[in-house]
């Protein structure tokens, strides 16, 4: 191998200028003046593929990756492996990925195993599979060779927290608590044990947990943690700081901290945004006009014949009367109609300014989840981004809409899934206005305690 040229792309890369690490990189392996040895195919390949991760073009690194992992001369098995788990996670991949998380920590030369089960359990919580996370991360937490077990202790109790186990979660988040961490994983993790101590009937213990993650004003708890301190410091207040039942959180935190490849997350952000859903208004109905019998009518028409000159007189003055007062109603009349034609384009247009249209966002996402038919997604979707949004979609889960957040062009869905195993996952569903209605253009997993 040229072992210049290797070199200047490794001080390329250095300086983050990954483009021309890679040209040279490139270069290395086209060069036929300085052969390759047996193993320096995969250690080129290799980082080709850091940087092509570098510059977030994760198919790419997938590709190089797979060549390094192809020399079997090169001994970087668990190394190479872990990457391609978390090419692939960042990918939505999730199967993939985990099948590569395997085969890392398989190797026995592999000397940080506990990252391959970080990632591993970060990409089991994102399928609803709980429990096999659960496991991922307890290896993670008892690797000898993890300098900080903190993260994955903290997973593990947002494990037992889905499964409905909040006194282990205790447990997860009080051994956590004994290793030193930045503040803000510390804060999380206060928020984290304040929702499982609420869980657990524990009000006075999971005060003092709330107020010591929002001691600092730089953290700021989910939606779901404030209905907790405010639940738990409602029961202290009343002298029931230990209750003999325990108490669900209103909505499981599922969410945990991942472990990266780079040192900026490859997982988007999402942004909380809960509405509730509105009202609809009650439909107007109209009363039938009422007519007289048939034998009223005859008698009016009896009466009309047979009236003397004074009767008649008095008929006729009455009949101009009623005309008049008819002319007036049917005035009236028109005015209200048109009142209400206005009314209702006025209605019409706040309704479509404030995020309402047919069919609704609820109803869009309730069909993209139970049927994925081609007509929720929206126009400007190519297929490969559909086939993307498709396989991001659990099988097999109970939905329901936690809160929409409405716009005039653009709108946000939250639907909770509910897996077979009894944990639940919130989604994050963008939909943009078309013609009257939504479509959906993409779909996130949502973790609230990342916002």
């Amino acid at each position: 191998m040229n072992n210049d040229l290797f070199q200047q792309a490794k001080a390329k890369s250095s300086a983050s200028d990954y483009k021309g690490a890679l040209e040279l990189y490139t270069q290395c392996l086209q060069d036929q003046t300085h052969p390759l040895e047996p193993g320096e195919t995969g250690l080129v390949y290799h980082k080709m593929g850091n940087c092509l991760t570098k510059m977030k073009d994760f198919r790419g690194a997938i590709q190089a990756y797979t060549e390094a992992a192809g020399d079997t001369a090169y001994d970087a098995c668990g190394t190479v492996n872990y990457n391609l788990g978390m090419a692939y996670a960042a990918l939505r991949d999730y199967d993939d990925a985990i099948k590569h998380f395997e085969i890392a920590v398989s190797d026995g030369k592999y000397l940080t195993p506990y990252k391959a089960y970080m990632g591993m359990g970060n990409a089991l919580l994102r399928q609803g599979k709980s429990a096999e996370a659960g496991v991922a991360f307890r290896e993670a937490a008892l690797d000898e060779a993890n300098p900080d077990p903190t993260k994955a202790l903290l997973n593990l109790g947002v494990c037992f927290m889905s499964l409905d186990r909040p006194a282990d979660a205790v447990t997860s988040y009080e051994s956590a608590l004994q290793f030193d961490m930045n503040p803000d994983t510390r804060n999380k993790l206060e928020a984290s044990l304040g929702q499982a101590y609420v869980a657990c009937g524990q009000m006075q213990n999971a005060v003092n947990a709330f107020e010591s993650a929002i001691a600092d004003k730089t953290y700021f708890l989910s939606a779901s943690a404030s209905v907790d301190y405010q639940r738990a410091i409602a029961a202290v207040s009343q002298g029931t700081d230990e209750l003999t039942q325990s108490l669900p959180p209103v909505a499981a935190d599922t969410s945990g901290i991942d472990v990266v490849t780079t040192d900026e997350e490859i997982y988007p952000n999402d942004q909380e945004a809960y509405a509730p859903a509105p009202q609809q208004p009650a439909s107007p109905y109209y009363m039938a006009d009422a007519y007289g019998s048939p034998e009223a009518q005859q008698e009016a028409d009896d009466r009309f014949f047979t009236a003397s000159d004074d009767e008649l007189e008095k008929w006729s003055r009455g009949e101009a009367k009623k005309e008049r007062k008819r002319k007036s109603s049917g005035l009236k009349a028109l005015v209200v109609v048109i009142v209400i034609v206005v009314v209702l384009l006025a209605a019409g247009v706040f309704a479509y300014t404030q995020g309402y249209g047919y069919p609704m966002q609820q109803t869009v996402a309730e069909a993209l989840f139970n049927d994925s038919t081609s007509d929720v997604y929206a126009s400007s979707l190519s297929s490969s981004d559909i086939a993307t949004i498709q396989n991001t979609i659990p099988s097999g889960v109970q939905t329901s809409v936690a809160g929409v957040d409405r716009g005039m062009a653009t709108s946000t869905v939250y639907v909770t899934a509910t897996t077979s195993q009894g944990s639940d996952l919130t989604y994050q569903v963008s939909m943009v206005r078309e013609g009257i209605g939504w479509k959906v253009s993409g779909v996130d997993l949502y973790f609230a305690s990342e916002n």
